[in-house]
């Protein structure tokens, strides 16, 4: 998705305008906590921005791939074939260098309902947080 107007609200979910709320982080300012990142990549996914999503993701997440081509089109193609409808943080957990995050996103893959929650944790490598895990809870 090509984002061109500086009105369109955030895909967050945060009713703040794009260009004031993840667009910064994307462009390569670093979210200052682990909910930041997390509202910011659930952004990326809605966008198609691949790039930004493998450099938030450490290196032990399950989803990790050394193959950069074929892990940015796998997330390329899941980010195409997704309607993004919304995120609603369930919880915020923060600390000096684990964190977590508790959400709600809400998706459609054509037409099956692909809503899901999950207990998001992170960590802080070298001053970045980075997604580290998931725990999926169903239903959202």
């Amino acid at each position: 998705m090509l984002v061109q107007d500086r009105f369109m609200p955030c895909p967050c979910s945060s009713q703040v305008v794009y260009h004031k709320c993840c667009k910064p982080y994307h462009d390569g300012a670093i979210p200052q906590s682990a909910l930041l990142l997390m509202r910011s990549r659930y952004c990326a996914y809605a966008l198609g921005l691949a790039d930004y999503l493998m450099n938030t993701t450490h290196p032990d997440h399950p989803a990790y791939n050394p193959d950069f081509v074929e892990w940015k089109a796998d997330l390329l193609n899941f980010s195409r074939g997704t309607n993004f409808h919304g995120l609603k943080i369930l919880e915020f957990v923060d600390g000096a260098e684990t964190a977590s995050v508790s959400f709600s996103a809400y998706l459609r893959q054509g037409e099956h309902d692909s809503t899901f929650s999950e207990k998001s944790t992170f960590v802080k490598q070298d001053g970045r947080w980075l997604y580290q895990a998931g725990e999926l809870a169903y239903p959202a």
